[in-house]
């Protein structure tokens, strides 16, 4: 009896650790993403154009840009959790979620991430007074568009199926609509 006891125990310490052990390297899996692809696009890259030519001089109004700078961190810090929490993924499309993630911010829009990348951009661009950095803006979102369009709406269609149709045509891609959940 004792013996069975110990056995049940063991199992379910096992499971317990197997859980714990795939959060982490989810929790890993996220930060090592989010890092790469915002300290990249977010960061290195803007700091770069931001010291080159087209500055244009908005005196203390720069610091306005401050505001779609946070308000884009934040808005990716919750759509990274987000995926994470509720899709079990990251937003890399190499280690995509296992589910549909439809909630949080998601279920406002479809692409928030890319419209708080966009805001960090524009916020950038402002607080460094770099006309440069807003032409970057541009071109990143144009990319991230292009991408929604040839690669992750086809991709969710094919895994998703049915749901992902429904939440298409539920939640719009760019702009929330007024008055919508």
């Amino acid at each position: 009896m004792l013996g069975n006891s110990v056995r049940a125990a063991a199992h379910t310490l096992g499971v317990v650790a197997g859980i714990v052990v795939g959060v982490l390297w989810l929790a890993v899996r996220v930060v090592l993403f989010a890092a790469a692809y915002a300290g990249t696009f977010l960061v290195l890259i803007p700091s770069w154009l931001a010291v080159g030519p087209g500055r244009v001089d908005l005196g203390r109004l720069r610091w306005l840009g401050s505001v779609p700078l946070v308000a884009g961190v934040v808005v990716i810090v919750i759509c990274v959790v987000g995926f994470a929490v509720a899709g079990r993924g990251t937003p890399a499309p190499f280690d995509p979620p296992r589910r549909l993630v439809t909630g949080w911010l998601y279920a406002r829009v479809r692409n928030p991430i890319y419209l708080g990348g966009t805001l960090v951009l524009l916020g950038e661009a402002t607080v460094w007074q770099s006309l440069a950095l807003l032409g970057y803006a541009a071109v990143m979102w144009l990319g991230w568009h292009l991408l929604v369009l040839g690669y992750e709406e086809p991709a969710l269609r094919r895994r998703f199926d049915a749901a992902y149709r429904q939440y298409c045509s539920q939640v719009p891609r760019w702009l929330p609509r007024a008055g919508r959940r």
